[in-house]
């Protein structure tokens, strides 16, 4: 028996065949479908690198993204994070692909989050504001511009002015129209959508500064540590998350405001196969501040991934 070759896909060829639409179907099919999605494994090569896997399987193919995190890399001219997707197929366990992990994550993340604020972002939503000028920032505008075309203004906040100022001259070359937000705060407030792709360990944004109607989107907190919102910002929301699993155990935003008791679990009220599958409702109120809070999923990868081979 002869297998077709094994494919492998560049960071350039995953961008350039997964168009923001597409995968937002393929994303929004994948969460309403489900599939295997075990906890991710974390392995300690030495004090400071790790090695992470992160499996899920249905039907059709098996999944796994392999990480490295490996701080020390950066002396040697290589990144610090570097990650390969490994694509088999069910039946056989044979390899169909081995696709750019680095692209594969950045694509699907700002995808999701664009998914969620389909499903949770008031239809007027006209501004969007990012918050973060860092690998991620730049997909996460695309993604939101593409699938909601009313998006006539981006502001961008970062702790640096001169990278966002680098991050609002790629954006505008692209004919989005960008801007440099000077105050956090005030760019808050004016913003429809906020968007915050930041390793921050204490809250930026406060949720003195929200406004009936707005959308939050928080993807950068990945451990319990984290924080880009605080516990006034959570309160004050209908809280939406990629999954449970995942947000409840390693999402700062929600764990920390947890543990004090400041919201309960029932705070949490949906996660995006629920919203998929249309068992729950993103926004039901025009006038609610919604935040959606993800930490990255196995199933976005996988159905990232049966997208690629497709297009």
């Amino acid at each position: 028996m002869t297998f077709a070759p094994v494919r492998v896909l560049s960071a350039s060829e995953v961008h350039a065949a997964l168009d923001w639409t597409s995968l937002a179907a393929a994303l929004d099919a994948a969460f309403a479908a489900g599939a295997q999605v075990p906890v991710r494994h974390a392995h300690a090569l030495a004090a400071s690198d790790t090695l992470l896997l992160m499996p899920a399987w249905n039907a059709d193919v098996i999944g796994t993204k392999i990480v490295t995190v490996i701080p020390g890399a950066v002396a040697r001219g290589a990144s610090t994070v570097n990650a390969t997707y490994l694509l088999m197929d069910r039946a056989t366990g044979v390899p169909r692909a081995v696709i750019d992990g680095d692209a594969l994550t950045v694509r699907r993340t700002a995808a999701v989050s664009a998914l969620a604020a389909r499903y949770a972002a008031p239809d007027s939503a006209r501004t969007l504001l990012m918050v973060g000028t860092g690998h991620l920032a730049p997909w996460m505008v695309r993604a939101h511009v593409a699938l909601r075309p009313a998006i006539d203004r981006v502001l961008v906040w970062g702790r640096h002015g001169d990278r966002a100022a680098a991050l609002v001259a790629t954006l505008c070359a692209e004919g989005i129209p960008a801007a440099v937000a000077g105050s956090l705060e005030a760019a808050v407030r004016e913003a429809d959508i906020v968007s915050c792709a930041t390793t921050a360990q204490e809250p930026l944004v406060q949720g003195a500064w929200l406004r009936p109607g707005m959308h939050l989107d928080c993807v950068g907190g990945f451990t319990p540590t984290m924080r880009e919102v605080d516990d006034d910002a959570v309160v004050a929301s209908r809280v939406l998350v990629d999954s449970y699993s995942g947000v409840l155990a390693e999402a700062g935003d929600v764990v920390q405001p947890l543990a004090r008791g400041r919201i309960t679990r029932e705070h949490v009220v949906a996660e995006l196969g629920e919203l998929s599958r249309g068992e729950r409702a993103g926004r039901t109120d025009p006038s609610q501040i919604t935040l959606f809070k993800s930490v990255g999923t196995a199933l976005a990868d996988l159905a990232a991934a049966q997208c690629l081979m497709t297009a």
